[in-house]
């Protein structure tokens, strides 16, 4: 059942992303005249479909994406029979060039325009709830954070030199505000105030859990619990809080896996808290390591909550948009200088149904949270200046533009087809590195 559901969440969150981009290339080529010969989710070979008026409308094989075939557009297709012929009106080669490179854009346009709707929902129905807190409550072992010296207990002064009064500032600093420099905290401790570095090169994806540090005021909270499975049998419940796991005090998701899969196929001794009641039972986790549940955090302490109207949420929105944009970007730079390891920092289809599955247990509002910065990385890898994509077409017409004329067609169709098969060995590594991590 969890794997169909999985599986579900997958579609649906790739589907509709895929289908929002490819709609912004289809709309604005209608709008400018251009017969549009097939809207496809998948490359091809096609699957199945049905043909309305000039367009088919199909799902091909290869999973990775979608395109849509315009006529007089050298593309995904490879089709180059019209060349022979003379450029017809309804042909994309026929329209202006700021027409062809707005139907280019269409795609992306709608990805952002989509991720803007989402955000601008979700500041105007929740607001903004920030964690008032800067003390950290857990440190996981053997994290980034652990190795610096970070220690539970500590309170985050600074980040950068730059004063800090809530937990979601301290991740803003290390993520957005100094991403790709190295990482000077001053915090104070028991003993005093002092520093704690931390390279750059190892601090993982912006998740607090990934680097280590977890705020106070923060519990593990059961989301689901598979039937049949020892924590079934044991009797936790979706809503109860784990507070132990062999005597070691729980404050942090990353805690969890790691001490179950320990004891495979031993007594396991959970603690955890329903309401104000504290239970307690013995389990053997499976041959793999799994007690079937589903977790995630929850912070309990102060808070500060920012109501927006709908204006104002509207214009955070942009700004919401702006900040997972400027991280993405960096992360790319950090990955192409090498301060970042590529195979840690790219996920693909089994990771992305992972997530969607886990911020869809979570709540509608996470999951679409989560499908908006899903939305904006389409976007901004959509728009690379790379062959194949929506970046690689937009170069050709730069090109054109400037130089009066078009590059030869061999020298794209050679182009496209480089692209296409690089895109492939890419899907083909993000498929195998997520089955090493899965």
């Amino acid at each position: 059942m969890q794997v169909l559901e999985t599986v579900l969440y997958f579609v649906i969150t790739l589907g509709v992303l895929v289908f929002v981009h490819e709609f912004g290339h289809f709309i604005t080529a209608k709008l400018c005249g251009m017969r549009v010969d097939r809207f496809s989710i998948g490359f091809p070979p096609r699957a199945f479909g049905k043909v309305i008026g000039d367009t088919d409308y199909c799902v091909s094989w290869i999973p990775i994406g979608g395109y849509v075939k315009i006529a007089g557009m050298i593309d995904e297709s490879f089709d180059t029979d019209y060349l022979g012929q003379e450029a017809k009106p309804w042909e994309f080669r026929a329209k202006p060039i700021w027409q062809r490179m707005l139907v280019i854009s269409g795609g992306v346009i709608m990805n952002i325009l989509l991720a803007v709707a989402i955000f601008w929902g979700i500041n105007y129905t929740q607001g903004k709830v920030v964690r008032e807190t800067t003390e950290v409550g857990t440190v996981l072992q053997e994290s980034v954070a652990a190795k610096a010296g970070l220690q539970a207990g500590d309170r985050i002064l600074e980040v950068n030199g730059a004063p800090v009064s809530d937990w979601d500032a301290i991740l803003n600093r290390v993520y957005i505000d100094n991403a790709g420099d190295d990482i000077d905290f001053t915090i104070m401790r028991r003993s005093g105030q002092l520093h704690v570095q931390v390279p750059r090169a190892s601090i993982p994806d912006p998740s607090e859990s990934a680097f280590g540090i977890v705020p106070t005021h923060t519990e593990i909270v059961v989301t689901t619990v598979q039937s049949g499975l020892p924590a079934d049998s044991m009797g936790l419940k979706p809503g109860d809080v784990l507070t132990s796991i062999n005597g070691t005090p729980l404050g942090a998701d990353g805690q969890v896996r790691p001490l179950v899969q320990a004891n495979a196929g031993k007594p396991v001794q959970v603690e955890w808290r329903r309401g104000g009641e504290k239970l307690t039972g013995t389990t053997i986790p499976t041959a793999d390591g799994m007690i079937g549940i589903g977790y995630a955090l929850r912070y309990n302490g102060p808070v500060h909550k920012v109501d927006y109207s709908l204006p104002e949420s509207f214009t955070q929105a942009w700004s919401d948009v702006f900040s997972v944009s400027v991280l993405f970007v960096k992360q790319v730079g950090q990955i192409i200088a090498g301060k970042i390891a590529f195979a840690q920092s790219v996920g693909g289809p089994i990771k992305i149904a992972q997530m969607a599955t886990q911020t869809a247990e979570l709540g509608i509002l996470t999951y679409l949270g989560f499908m908006a910065l899903l939305s904006m990385s389409l976007a901004i890898l959509n728009f690379l200046p790379f062959p194949a994509l929506d970046g690689g077409h937009m170069v050709f017409l730069i090109y054109e533009a400037i130089f009066r004329r078009e590059i030869p067609v061999k020298v794209r169709m050679a182009l496209q087809k480089a692209g296409f098969v690089l895109l492939l060995a890419f899907m083909a590594f993000v498929l195998y590195n997520d089955l090493m991590h899965f």
